[in-house]
């Protein structure tokens, strides 16, 4: 019989967050700023959308083959990789969240997609192994990325939206406890979990406090881009 990974619990909330989010807002509101660069909030749930149907595919590409990376050491492939092509996949993102006749049809298409992402992520075995982006790992490590990646756009695509519902604490806890693990120390006591997750990004800089309290470790923010 098959279990539910660790954070599928998480990664619901997130999705389910910015269903609930997103299906309220005004045409208007599609345009609004977000904490990355460029992107407008329709541009960020667009981009959602295409981690979404990353989801599906990856749970439909089955590996047999030994992990090579896990929910850390994924993140450092990450930043390789946005570093070279970042500035392509932000335009196509924009072109393409542009291309809707309406925000409605965004919105529906994300709900439809992160659902039945959801669905697989709850019938998936955490300790099979899958593939994505050239790289294999365990089911329960890829989940958890999802949780990271949900959460930190959660608070992207909610910055100038006001009456939005907080992130989920428990996302914003895996956030903290991935990016301590890239640091290879703890952060801060003194952080919040919601610090951790902006500080860490690179959506919030660091003061000249933070960086007397972190010290050398200063140097590698942010952890995750």
């Amino acid at each position: 019989m098959r279990t539910t990974a660790p954070d599928v619990g998480a990664l619901q909330s997130g999705y389910r967050q910015v269903t609930g989010v997103v299906s309220r807002l005004s045409p208007r509101d599609f345009l609004r700023p977000t904490l990355t660069d460029d992107w407008c909030v329709s541009d960020v749930l667009f981009h959602l959308l295409l981690d979404a149907q990353r989801t599906l595919v990856t749970f439909a590409t089955p590996s047999a083959a030994v992990p090579d990376v896990d929910a850390v050491t994924y993140w450092c492939l990450r930043s390789d990789a946005d570093s070279a092509d970042g500035a392509a996949h932000a335009r196509y993102v924009r072109l393409s969240a542009a291309a809707y006749r309406s925000p409605a049809g965004l919105v529906q298409q994300w709900t439809d997609t992160s659902e039945a992402a959801l669905r697989a992520a709850c019938a998936a075995d955490p300790a099979g192994c899958v593939a994505t982006q050239g790289h294999e790992l365990t089911v329960a490590d890829f989940v958890g990325t999802l949780v990271v990646e949900a959460t930190i756009h959660y608070l992207d695509l909610t910055a100038h939206l006001p009456a939005a519902a907080p992130a989920d604490p428990v996302g914003l806890i895996v956030v903290r406890h991935t990016m301590e693990a890239l640091l290879q120390a703890p952060l801060p006591s003194s952080w919040s979990d919601l610090k951790c997750a902006l500080v860490g990004s690179g959506r919030q800089f660091l003061e000249a406090s933070d960086r007397q309290e972190l010290g050398d470790a200063a140097g590698r923010f942010p952890l995750i881009r």
